[in-house]
C-alpha cells in the first residue's frame, strides 16, 4: 500500500507497506503528483511502515516516470522519513545530500512527534 495525502499548503504525507507491483505503483506516482500539484517549499512525511522491494515491473515503471519524480521532488525543501529500518535512515539521510535544498531527516517510527516538530519549524 501507497497512501499519500495532503495535509496542509504545503505538506504532503505518505504511508509505504507491503509490495508495490507495476500496476498499484502507477496509481501510487499519479496520486503523488495529483497530492503535489502547486506545492513550493514543501515538507513531506514518508512514513515507512513494512518495507518490502517493489516487484520488477514496479519498478521499472518507478524508472520510466524518474524524470518527473525528480522534477517533483525540488519542490520540497524538507523530509521526514520515519522507519525502524537502520539501513532505510541511512539510504534517506545520503539522498538528503544528493538533492541540492533538499534535507532529509530519518527518525525512529516512534518518534512521530519529532519529526513534525523538525518539519513545521524554520528553515
Amino acid at each position: 500500500m501507497f497512501k499519500v495525502q495532503r495535509t496542509g499548503p504545503n505538506r504532503v504525507d505518505i504511508e509505504l507497506s507491503g509490495k508495490l507491483d507495476a500496476d498499484s505503483m502507477k496509481v501510487a506516482l499519479d496520486a503523488l503528483v495529483r497530492e503535489t500539484e502547486g506545492i513550493e517549499q514543501g515538507r513531506m512525511l514518508y512514513d515507512v511502515v513494512d518495507f518490502h522491494l517493489p516487484s520488477l515491473g514496479g519498478i521499472a515503471l518507478e524508472f520510466s516516470r524518474l524524470p518527473s519524480m525528480l522534477s517533483l521532488m525540488t519542490r520540497f525543501d524538507r523530509v521526514a522519513v520515519l522507519t525502524d529500518k537502520n539501513w532505510i535512515q541511512s539510504v534517506s539521510e545520503f539522498e538528503g545530500r544528493v538533492f541540492p535544498g533538499l534535507e532529509i531527516k530519518a527518525f525512529d517510527r516512534d518518534q512521530g512527534v519529532e519529526a513534525d516538530a523538525w518539519l513545521a519549524a524554520d528553515i
